[in-house]
């Protein structure tokens, strides 16, 4: 899952990244609404996290725009301001969420789920032939095992089991996997696929994880 997060204060767009990068998600910082705006419309993202108080576009302008440019990605504001007026406007203005600053991380987390979550089934377990992903847990078995990974590795299984069945394209997996820094062409994702197939596959007679020439890869029985 790829979130950009439009925050002017750097600290707390730091302390935002950090978080959750300790949670397997991958993260684009923009530090003012022309910038986030720019992002926004030419990178995919499944969330947007967007301040309200931001230099050159405010939070509630781009949060418009964006939603009448069909932007679908949900987007939770952040804000220092908590009177009612202020929450109705930006929810008027497009946000699908609305968290007032200081905020407590738990509860910040479980309304980012939440949007990832929207219009999607809940699923607490992913699962393709003898091969498990528990999202609470975060455990990986295969065949009753279990499999250590990094987290790079557990962010890379989880996108392969979450679109299990389909070619996954290089480009794909660095939007989703790493962020916007992240030099597609490179051989980092040939390296961590190799990682999960010592893992995943090496031990086991049937091969999960497959090469399609000249395309991607795919996860599949």
């Amino acid at each position: 899952m790829r979130i950009l997060v439009v925050e002017d204060e750097e600290k707390i767009a730091n302390f935002i990244k950090r978080g959750l990068k300790e949670e397997e998600y991958a993260i684009d910082i923009a530090y003012d609404g022309e910038q986030g705006h720019f992002l926004a419309t030419t990178e995919v993202y499944d969330l947007v996290v967007l301040d309200l108080m931001l230099p050159k576009i405010d939070g509630l302008t781009l949060c418009r725009k964006l939603k009448e440019e069909k932007n679908t990605a949900p987007i939770l504001m952040l804000t220092a301001k908590d009177s009612v007026k202020d929450k109705v406007a930006g929810l008027d203005s497009g946000a699908d969420d609305y968290l007032t600053k200081p905020f407590a991380f738990e509860e910040f987390l479980a309304r980012v789920r939440a949007l990832l979550r929207k219009g999607k089934p809940q699923q607490i377990k992913l699962k393709v032939a003898d091969l498990e992903l528990d999202l609470l847990s975060h455990k990986v078995t295969r065949a009753g095992k279990e499999i250590e990974l990094t987290t790079k590795e557990y962010a890379l299984l989880g996108y392969f089991m979450r679109n299990a069945g389909t070619v996954v394209t290089r480009t794909m997996l660095s939007e989703h996997v790493w962020d916007i820094s992240f030099d597609s062409f490179t051989n980092v994702i040939d390296v961590y696929i190799n990682y999960l197939r010592n893992k995943i596959d090496q031990n086991f007679k049937k091969k999960l994880i497959h090469t399609i020439r000249g395309r991607g890869y795919i996860l599949k029985e």
